[in-house]
């Protein structure tokens, strides 16, 4: 009896162990399957784009309107109207009183060679200090905040920084207008 237990015995492993191989090839069979299609679709949507593509309307000059009764024009657009008369035109607006009541500066006054007298200065002189100098910049202070700036830089008098120089162990700088503003720290900082 012994025997007839181990061929059952065995038996029942080799179908377990078929059922498992099948298994295992019915898993390998689908990963296949799967990866050929994964691989074929876009061919497919590539030669098929009429398919898979943005479907564009013609654009035609004219539209179909829904059915319906037709309704009467209550207003229309001004820009849809082409026709117009001399009528239809705006009145001119009356002419303004031509008496002068202000003076006039004599700053714009021209020199007997065509050039101006003299050009009128910019508003207002930008006050503003310079606080430090360091690898080709400078920091600048105002009284609306701190900036940092360097050669060729716009400064608040609207001139533009020209050069950084050091002069007698303090830091300046020279405007493109010739002003030169020096560092009131003391020392000279490399």
């Amino acid at each position: 009896m012994s025997d007839t237990n181990n061929q059952e015995a065995a038996a029942q492993s080799q179908s377990k162990e078929a059922r498992s191989r099948l298994g295992d090839k019915i898993l390998v069979a689908t990963g296949i399957t799967l990866a050929a299609a994964s691989a074929f679709f876009p061919w497919y949507v590539f030669l098929n784009a009429d398919k898979f593509g943005i479907r564009t309307e013609a654009l035609g000059r004219t539209r179909d309107l829904p059915p319906g009764a037709a309704r009467s024009v209550v207003t229309v657009s001004p820009l849809a109207m082409t026709d117009s008369s001399k009528d239809d035109w705006p009145k001119p607006v009356e002419p303004m009183d031509a008496l002068t009541t202000a003076t006039t500066s004599s700053l714009g006054e021209t020199r007997n060679d065509r050039n101006l007298q003299e050009e009128q200065p910019f508003p207002g002189r930008g006050n503003f200090r310079l606080l430090h100098v360091a690898n080709g910049r400078a920091l600048i202070e105002d009284g609306s905040g701190m900036y940092m700036v360097r050669v060729g830089s716009v400064l608040p008098d609207n001139s533009k920084l020209a050069t950084l120089e050091q002069r007698g162990g303090k830091w300046v700088i020279i405007t493109s207008s010739g002003e030169v503003y020096q560092d009131m720290g003391g020392s000279a900082r490399p």
